[in-house]
């Protein structure tokens, strides 16, 4: 019965066809299965191993698995942050030739895990507080390309760490639609309705799970998400008045906008006929300022933080070394290759699902930045690295989908050629995470 498939994608992967489609799918066998955390759905999802790869399978109707896979399409053309679609796979038959419902492929985002992986016994209401911000920057995104989600909430949502924040990734936009012509303030506000009573009523029940902190308040943490999207969304959107002496709040608008990891890309600036007052606007906002920066100058492609703090190590490689009057590009190479890559490469092979590069960089040089703070002296870089590995890294648990067992592998020795320099300090609860190496 296989050969009645019908399959829709748009680059067919051959292993496709070599999974059990004639099975339902709660019943495959486990040599089919990747065991990986997974959210809480409305619809049967598996993971599945593919070639090289892990997929998300979800069974669904013919019309909603085409729909979403259409959509989740757009939302990657638009460059919204969301899981790959791979393909829709409708016409399933039994062995007996009786139907089987219709499923949606999708490729597992790599890195990412369900809010309820995020904690191992409770969740803190710093980490609580770092997803509603993260999902508040997402549903922004959102909005602004005229995308109506109509089921906001973290159990559709996937997260991946980024420099001591997370970066928000959408995963079911089953019931989502995109406006051409934008959407209204009514529609916004029914998604913002829609997400602070689901991430209130998600919260509530881990509470009762005695899943989460006692000083956690579900309410206040749904409370913020909304209060972090109109802070963005007056931000990136909202018009601005003053007068034309004040020429220089049209740079610092722009700048606040580049700290919030966002790029103007066309201003409305209109004059009055008096010529006293000056409106300015913002009109195509595109999201991963630092990103795209880190992208241009090395060839690293990062989440937003992420890429924040590399280019802060860059800028401080830059000013150690008096660098400051060469190419940028041609220091950006030059601390890629003392700096950046000697780290990754002295990660032992068998760690290195547990977290994305750049993240580990991340986390290396916080850790360093610790242990300078106990010790109360320097620490180098090859010493940093081998206790962030033998001391946080090794007890971590792995992020992202290890097919197979990788070889391991000794640890290298790290040429120290730059002191970390510029550390932000860590929070109490960042330390206790060192501490428990959660």
């Amino acid at each position: 019965m296989a050969g009645t498939l019908n399959i829709t994608a748009a680059t067919v992967d051959p292993a496709l066809l070599d999974l059990p489609w004639h099975i339902p799918l709660g019943t495959w066998p486990s040599e089919n299965i990747a065991t990986l955390p997974k959210g809480i759905s409305r619809h049967l999802v598996r993971f599945a191993n593919m070639s090289g790869y892990v997929v998300a399978i979800k069974e669904t109707t013919d019309e909603m698995a085409k729909g979403e896979y259409e959509m989740l399409r757009v939302l990657q053309r638009l460059e919204i942050p969301c899981v790959e679609p791979v393909a829709v796979i409708t016409n399933r038959l039994d062995e007996d030739g009786k139907p089987l419902m219709s499923v949606l492929v999708t490729r597992h985002l790599k890195f990412s895990l369900p809010y309820r992986a995020l904690f191992s016994q409770t969740l803190r209401p710093d980490t609580a507080t770092r997803l509603a911000d993260a999902l508040a920057v997402l549903l922004v995104r959102l909005h602004i390309i005229g995308f109506f989600w109509g089921d906001v909430s973290l159990s559709n949502t996937l997260f991946r760490r980024d420099a001591g924040a997370f970066a928000a990734y959408l995963v079911d936009a089953e019931t989502g639609k995109l406006y051409n012509g934008g959407l209204s303030n009514g529609q916004r506000e029914n998604d913002l309705e829609i997400a602070r009573v689901n991430i209130a009523g998600e919260l509530m029940d881990l509470a009762a799970g005695g899943h989460v902190d006692e000083d956690l308040d579900p309410v206040e943490t749904s409370e913020r998400i909304v209060a972090q999207y109109r802070m963005l969304w007056r931000e990136l959107t909202g018009s601005e008045q003053f007068a034309t002496s004040e020429r220089w709040r049209i740079s610092e608008r722009v700048n606040r906008l580049n700290a919030l990891g966002f790029d103007i890309e066309e201003l409305a600036i209109r004059t009055v006929e008096s010529g006293a007052q000056v409106h300015i606007q913002p009109k195509v906002v595109d999201a991963g300022h630092h990103s795209r920066r880190l992208l241009r100058l090395t060839g690293l492609d990062a989440q937003e933080n992420q890429a924040r703090r590399l280019l802060n190590d860059l800028d401080s490689y830059t000013a150690r070394y008096n660098k400051q009057d060469l190419d940028e590009e041609q220091v950006a190479h030059e601390w890629l290759a003392r700096v950046f890559e000697p780290v990754v490469r002295a990660i032992p092979r068998d760690l290195r699902g547990k977290l994305e590069p750049a993240e580990i960089f991340h986390q290396l040089l916080e850790h360093r930045w610790y242990m300078s703070q106990q010790q109360s002296r320097d620490i180098p870089l090859a010493e940093a690295v081998t206790a962030y590995v033998n001391d946080i890294l090794r007890h971590r648990r792995d992020e992202a989908t290890v097919i197979g067992s990788p070889p391991t592998g000794a640890l290298p020795a790290v040429t120290d050629t730059i002191p970390v320099t510029g550390q932000i300090p860590v929070t109490a609860d960042e330390e206790e995470d060192w501490r428990t190496k959660v």
